[in-house]
């Protein structure tokens, strides 16, 4: 199974500011769902409340350490290790992790694969990507999307392998 996560930062890993995001870019929305869709994906409940509903062609998982926590149209699970063995009893190929900080932070040094697109721009956050060193990984796919009519500012797409 492939461990794998995906986030938009700024150029100093802002990710969130008040449990939402900092910028709209379309066209990086379509590559969330193109990077997601079929696949399970793993977010903290908080995350969760920002989206607002269960994505769609995904099985959505909520982590949270709520025991009695439900949510309709989701999986919920309490632990990393739930989430490693449900994914293992399904055999699962790819596990994608949305979200937010706290989830990114406990989980980096496990993914095997990142989907990054690291925004240009600083912007006013709370909530933070950690830092990680580019030279760990191998560069997959790598293209700049100019800001346009409906991506408000510039960014990069990197498709990274651990090595």
């Amino acid at each position: 199974m492939i461990k794998s996560l995906i986030v938009a930062h700024g150029e100093n890993g802002e990710i969130g500011f008040d449990n939402q995001l900092l910028w709209h870019l379309s066209d990086d929305l379509k590559n969330f769902k193109n990077h997601t869709t079929g696949k399970p994906i793993v977010m903290g409940r908080k995350t969760y409340d920002s989206i607002g509903r269960p994505l769609p062609k995904r099985t959505n998982i909520i982590l949270s350490r709520q025991t009695d926590l439900q949510i309709e149209g989701c999986l919920v699970m309490s632990s990393y290790e739930a989430v490693n063995e449900w994914a293992m009893e399904n055999q699962i190929e790819e596990l994608v992790y949305i979200g937010g900080g706290k989830i990114y932070q406990d989980v980096l040094s496990e993914v095997d694969k990142m989907y990054i697109t690291k925004v240009h721009g600083s912007f006013k956050a709370d909530t933070f990507f950690p830092s990680y060193d580019m030279d760990n990984y191998e560069i997959l796919d790598h293209y700049t999307h100019e800001k346009d009519e409906k991506n408000e500012y510039t960014w990069e797409f990197f498709e990274l392998l651990k090595k």
